[in-house]
């Protein structure tokens, strides 16, 4: 990438300011969603959207993200670097104001960043607002800068404290989390690499590197191919069709990137950005490309006569896109955003713009590739054909009641109000845990449907059989919101649907088939956040009368602690636990009688529930390809890497 030397037109009147500061700590969830683990790997995301946006402007060509040994987090760009010259407003040095100010950066400023992805412009701010303690240097005009933060203070001045290297420019910003903000203050690798390799493929020409000097690993992320290659890791455990398209152009200044192909799954898997924002809720970019995309394989197929006379068959747009990976990514000078989250995009004029594009791209590439076209059209129409079976089978199942809301599955045991906003349903694993929950429940708001055994793995089924499986019938019917296509969360008759299995391997196995159901049939009730996982207990611990739950080891251990440093039980059995301290291990949801039930893991003011969230789809379809599609080797290596994680009874 060319790397600019005019830092002469980035100055501190750059630096526009929208004000406020305050509310921040007050109320971090309005700015980063939430103060658990995803709001935490939210703070290196805004950080690292700086230093992508230096990239969009042409002057960078690497970030460096380090979790460091004590718990903090180095985020390094070769930029053009934060101007610290005094700002014409504030009086004080810009790159103070970019740090204290909300609202303050050289993206409000379209000289300094045609495109960013961080709209808002509240992003170091608020990372130096909820941080312990944040340290940022600046390399810039051949000298270093820098300046220290307490939660937000700044607790020096911006002082030169020595000469950068020959042609050195860039921005280094450290930060710990402060812990009486987040629930949680440990960085998982996974998680921030899963999003780190996200921004590289979107950006070919960047180079991210990130390590963690606590579990010592690395990953360096650089992809020359770009969207192609995007598309061939998502596809890396399918069987794709033919060799991958890839569609560029720009119009009405809108850049627009797309890469796609098919492959032999049974569901889409397609996933839409604006300016390296995962726009999970999609917009009228990706409106625009399903247009385009129906509209020029009609015609294609219509004019090189591949439906033949006597097959009845009028293709949809869902025929055209079964078995479709795609990665759809526009940079847009001024994107309308649909609400504070960012991820539908409202701008009228995108929608042509990409439409066009398409259309026009890839009626030129089916004319110079007609096998590839053919083997297009040869998979829509199979795709037809199933969905005129998964039809017929729909009809069969609502003549059976099955599907009907209005006749709910015999075994569920609902509740009595019907206000879907303040009632739940708890999935539960097995008859007898189900019979314990319904005598543990509250009967108002709560709702209880045991399954029995596992449901069918959806990821390797076609839709027709999908709707014969007798507990997914179940699930459907007890929801009452539709499946596929015709699915509706706003119709669903619950305001939270909440999995809950034993704290096994088969638990778990049953947790991901219902996720993975879930995420291919009714994707909206986790868009609109409707979809949680049930904690119950690993361990029960008692001392005469007292009793603890733990959830896990880390919590078990700090119970037993408790005893031995209170100087109670100073004599541990063989097993480590302390005399007198009776522990044992739930190895199913079955051993809690209803009581323990509603008190560990189904009443409101005590348990604990994890919401399952879509923070990056790509990532979240790989995983459910990893775990539950056809390939055997990516499942292993996972299994490999993951399985010291692992709570597994011998």
């Amino acid at each position: 990438m060319a790397k600019g030397n005019n830092n002469s037109n980035y100055t501190a009147t750059n630096i526009n300011v929208l004000k406020g500061l305050e509310a921040v700590r007050k109320r971090p969830a309005m700015y980063i969603g939430d103060i658990g683990a995803r709001g935490l790997h939210h703070l290196v995301s805004e950080v690292v959207d700086n230093s992508i946006d230096e990239a969009l402007a042409g002057y960078n060509d690497t970030v460096m993200i380090t979790i460091n040994k004590d718990g903090s987090v180095t985020v390094e760009d070769k930029g053009r670097g934060i101007p610290v010259d005094i700002h014409p407003v504030e009086k004080v040095s810009a790159l103070q104001v970019v740090m204290t100010v909300l609202h303050a950066g050289g993206k409000f400023d379209k000289d300094s960043y045609k495109v960013s992805g961080g709209l808002h412009g509240v992003g170091v701010s608020v990372v130096n607002a909820l941080s312990e303690w944040c340290k940022v240097e600046v390399y810039r005009d051949g000298k270093i800068y820098s300046q220290e933060y307490e939660r937000g203070i700044p607790k020096t001045k911006v002082v030169e404290i020595g000469k950068a290297k020959k042609n050195q420019t860039g921005t280094r910003t450290t930060f710990m989390p402060d812990s009486e903000i987040f629930k949680v203050t440990k960085f998982n690798f996974d998680t921030l690499a899963a999003r780190m390799r996200e921004l590289a493929y979107l950006n070919k020409d960047v180079t991210i590197i990130i390590k963690d000097e606590i579990e010592e690993e690395e990953e360096t992320f650089h992809f020359k191919g770009g969207l192609i290659e995007f598309v061939k890791y998502l596809d890396e455990t399918r069987n794709p069709l033919h060799k991958c398209v890839y569609i560029e152009g720009e119009r009405d200044n809108t850049p627009v990137e797309i890469a796609f192909e098919y492959n032999n799954a049974y569901s889409d898997n397609i996933h839409s950005y604006v300016n390296n924002i995962n726009t999970h809720e999609g917009g009228t970019h990706l409106v625009g490309f399903k247009t385009a995309l129906t509209r020029t394989l009609n015609n294609y197929a219509q004019k090189n006569k591949l439906i033949k006379d006597n097959k009845k068959i009028n293709l949809t747009g869902d025929d055209f896109r079964e078995g479709l990976t795609a990665v759809i990514s526009v940079k847009v000078l001024e994107p309308q955003f649909e609400g504070q989250t960012k991820t539908k995009l409202g701008n009228s004029e995108v929608k042509s713009v990409v439409e066009t594009i398409v259309g026009e791209k890839l009626a030129e590439y089916l004319e110079e590739h007609p096998s590839v076209g053919k083997k297009i059209i040869e998979k829509c129409l199979r795709a037809a054909e199933a969905r005129e079976a998964a039809r017929k089978a729909r009809d069969l199942v609502r003549r059976k009641n099955a599907l009907d809301s209005m006749h709910l599955p015999g075994k569920l045991a609902d509740c009595s109000i019907n206000e879907p906003e303040h009632s739940e349903l708890y999935i539960v694993e097995g008859d007898s845990a189900g019979g314990s929950a319904k005598q543990g429940r509250d009967r108002r708001f709560q709702a209880i449907l045991p399954l029995k055994g596992k449901i069918l793995n959806v990821e390797k089924a076609k839709i027709n059989k999908v709707l014969e499986n007798a507990e997914i019938q179940a699930i459907i019917s007890a929801i009452g919101a539709g499946i596929g296509p015709d699915f509706n969360h706003e119709k669903a008759r619950y305001g939270k649907i909440i999995i809950m299995t034993d704290a096994d391997v088969d638990g778990s196995h049953i947790r991901t088939l219902l996720l993975t159901f879930i995420y291919r049939q009714m994707k909206e009730l986790i868009d609109s956040g409707k979809v949680y996982i049930a904690q119950p207990p690993l361990y029960k611990i008692k001392k005469g009368k007292e009793e603890f739950y733990a959830y896990d080891d880390d919590e078990r251990d700090k119970i037993l602690s408790r005893f031995k440093s209170n100087g109670e039980s100073n004599e541990v059995d063989e097993s480590g636990t302390p005399k007198g301290v009776s522990m044992s291990r739930y190895k199913g949801l079955g051993e809690m009688n209803p009581e323990q039930l509603w008190e560990t893991t189904m009443n409101p003011e005590t348990r604990t529930v994890l919401q399952v969230n879509l923070e990056s789809a790509a990532a979240a379809d790989k995983m459910f390809e990893t775990l539950m599609g056809d390939a055997v080797e990516p499942r292993r290596a996972f299994i490999e890497k993951h399985a010291k994680y692992a709570n597994i009874d011998i």
